[in-house]
């Protein structure tokens, strides 16, 4: 089996893995999202870096909405400070 066939299948398998713990973690969280729509939502995070007159940047992340941050819960993740 050439080597590009099996590194599909790794990736598959750990891409299926990745999926079945998610929504694990969303149902024990007690959040009615299925995975696709908790990435829908958490996709809306954006990341901010403002650079003015070659002053320091100046970093920042959206406002977390309640919904995202118990999706974070759920998923066990801390959520990132800039």
């Amino acid at each position: 089996m050439p080597d590009r066939i099996r590194a599909h299948a790794a990736i598959y398998f750990m891409a299926l893995i990745l999926y079945r713990i998610m929504r694990s973690r969303l149902h024990a969280g007690a959040t009615a999202l299925s995975p696709e729509r908790a990435l829908t939502n958490l996709r809306r995070i954006q990341h901010h870096r403002v650079t003015l007159n070659g002053a320091d940047t100046i970093a920042g992340v959206s406002t977390i909405s309640d919904e995202q941050s118990s999706i974070f819960a759920a998923l066990t993740i801390k959520k990132s400070r800039p």
